[in-house]
């Protein structure tokens, strides 16, 4: 059933709370999801190559979970560190990848410095994120990158927003919002994007999934 998004400023104390309790369950879980994501892997290969293209850099994983995407970035040769709004993914994330950095943050209020990133992206982080909040992760990605700098998103596809109540074994009260890529690369256009790939895919990470490489304009 399609509901109306939770209220202003409740979100992010959901979303936190939500992935605290489930934290292991969902590292667990999702452990060796990328083995079996062929295409999802070829993206982030993709991503890593734009990066080491334009001479390097730190990247940024916002909303990173657990570190699995920035643990297979760094094993591509790719200087990544993962941001995350959870401080029990967080603490998992550095139990389970100590030799990397990850860095307690939302991305509504993202604290790295103006023009320090050669690349970011966010691998179904955004599905949690209300429309009207777009334009400001948007806003901070675009202020954190260098220009020309590479930004990856994946997220679910559709046109509807649900909560869900229950995941991982454990109760959660988060909103999950499918978005049609048309959407999306109109979003990242308004932020100063120039979106250069979308395709759309269906794996075990999402039933209808859509993946957008996309590069900071100059300012």
């Amino acid at each position: 059933m399609d509901i109306e998004p939770n209220a202003a400023g409740t979100w992010l104390e959901d979303t936190r709370t939500s992935y605290d309790a489930v934290a292991a369950a969902y590292a667990d879980q999702l452990r060796h999801l990328l083995d079996e994501t062929p295409r999802e892997r070829a993206a982030l290969e993709g991503f890593a190559d734009r990066v080491r293209a334009r001479g390097g850099g730190p990247v940024a994983d916002v909303g990173c979970g657990p570190g699995r995407i920035t643990a297979y970035l760094h094993g591509l040769g790719v200087d990544a560190l993962g941001v995350d709004l959870s401080p029990g993914m967080i603490e998992v994330a550095r139990r389970d990848h100590p030799d990397l950095r990850f860095d307690l943050g939302t991305m509504t209020d993202l604290g790295l410095a103006d023009t320090s990133m050669a690349g970011l992206l966010a691998w179904y982080s955004l599905i949690h994120v209300p429309d009207e909040e777009i334009g400001t992760v948007l806003s901070h990605f675009h202020r954190v990158l260098r220009p020309g700098a590479p930004l990856l998103l994946a997220f679910h596809v559709g046109n509807a927003c649900r909560l869900r109540t229950w995941g991982y074994g454990h109760p959660m009260r988060v909103h999950v919002h499918r978005r049609p890529p048309s959407r999306m690369t109109a979003w990242l256009d308004e932020a100063g994007f120039t979106t250069e790939t979308a395709q759309t895919l269906t794996s075990p990470e999402s039933s209808l999934g859509g993946i957008l490489l996309a590069r900071r304009r100059p300012a």
